[in-house]
């Protein structure tokens, strides 16, 4: 029988007391009432008693006070409000006002400054295109105003009496520019860009995934009722957010069915290019011991909650332990840190009540470049909102795209 099994027997068989200085775990050796000190110290729980002393390893005492914790943490809800207190954020109204009523304008503005710095493809043959520069700035517009093609060539027609764009395209032109998948690219790297001007605002991060409806539809065969049925389609789009202000730093986008999971990398790393990343914090989908080293070797922490059949065993992978025992002997204090991932969730409401959840068009790629102009809308919006909010300016750290 290992010390985990003898860990799992001693906490069915003594009262484990939790105090301000530790866990006190009743001895099984030694007589009048003696028991041993279970401490967190230096990220690893430690034991005064003879077998851990010697070996600075696990003791069977250290096991049984993590099933004592599990029991613990399970009782009392493993997702939980500290203190049972709703945690509330104030807004600052003025700025708010200001920025909702001068929103559309300084959108605008804001969207020509990016895409001034979109390279015109170089002429082949065939009739000549507008700038690209004029049809993302056109694309993007169209899904801010979440109007059909046609209505949309209104606000077309003020862009150009405002001096923003040279020419007013046909509005099926715009449809049939979304459908390129050379616009997929340019999309990825403007919200990139317009992430910019929050670079020394933002250092905690956080990562999920959530899925928008498309109008595609495919088909099984139903064997039980021998019939055929369809489905929708759906696109997920995982992002990384900083917490403060709800930008969003980096996108991938997939199928619905696609695993969270072996998105982060891509997310972290973009996002590190031009963050100083402190904090990154996720739901279990991403819990692995690749994700926490990843993020750990990025120089930040991960806060990850671990899941209820993990044991703590043996890891190749430093911040796979030192996270689990963080995560087991501070629960609170861990807790804390990975309630910032709520913020995500605001994200996407953001996105879905002001852009819509569904995708309108028609093809997968068309799919893909809308999703990617609501998400670049979004992150235009956020810089409109804090440069009234905390004065900062909004002058993009623009690379060719």
């Amino acid at each position: 029988m290992d010390r985990e099994q003898r860990g799992e027997l001693l906490f069915k068989s003594v009262k484990i007391v939790k105090t301000p200085s530790g866990w006190r775990v009743p001895s099984q050796s030694l007589p009048n009432g003696k028991n041993y000190l279970i401490k967190y110290s230096k990220h690893k729980p430690k034991c005064n008693c003879p077998d851990c002393t010697i070996r600075k390893k696990k003791c069977k005492h250290i096991y049984a006070v993590e099933f004592f914790i599990k029991q613990e943490i399970n009782e009392k809800g493993k997702i939980k409000q500290t203190k049972g207190i709703r945690i509330t954020y104030g807004q600052k109204w003025s700025a708010y006002d200001k920025s909702q009523t001068n929103e559309k304008i300084a959108f605008m503005r804001l969207l020509k400054d990016l895409t001034n710095f979109v390279e015109q493809p170089t002429y082949k043959f065939g009739r000549p295109t507008l700038p690209m520069s004029e049809m993302v700035f056109n694309s993007v517009m169209k899904i801010y105003s979440t109007f059909s093609l046609r209505r949309f060539m209104s606000d077309s027609k003020i862009a150009k009496e405002f001096d923003l764009i040279d020419n007013v395209p046909c509005y099926s032109s715009i449809g049939h520019f979304l459908q390129k998948k050379e616009l997929t690219p340019i999309l990825i790297n403007l919200i990139k860009t317009s992430a910019s001007p929050l670079k020394d605002v933002e250092t905690d991060f956080a990562c999920d995934a959530s899925g928008f409806s498309t109008s595609r539809f495919a088909r099984w065969f139903d064997t039980k009722w021998g019939k055929e049925k369809k489905y929708r389609i759906w696109l997920k789009a995982h992002i990384c957010s900083g917490v403060k202000t709800n930008i969003i730093t980096s996108v991938e986008i997939t199928e619905g069915h696609s695993n969270d999971s072996p998105q982060l990398s891509s997310l972290v790393r973009q996002t590190v290019e031009q963050f100083e990343v402190k904090e990154v914090s996720c739901d279990r989908a991403y819990s692995s011991r690749a994700n926490l080293q990843l993020i750990a070797d990025e120089g930040a922490t991960p806060f990850i909650p671990f899941k209820s059949n993990v044991r703590g065993k043996r890891s190749s992978s430093s911040a796979w332990k030192k996270m689990y025992h963080y995560f087991m002997y501070k629960h609170d204090d861990f807790m804390e840190h990975y309630h910032k991932r709520s913020n995500v969730e605001t994200v996407f409401h953001m996105i879905k009540t002001k852009f819509r959840n569904n995708l309108r068009s028609k093809t997968q790629t068309a799919q893909i470049n809308e999703l990617l102009c609501k998400i670049l809308a979004h992150n235009i919006c956020v810089v409109i909102q804090e440069v009234n909010e905390l004065g900062l300016s909004s002058q993009f750290v623009v690379e060719n795209c």
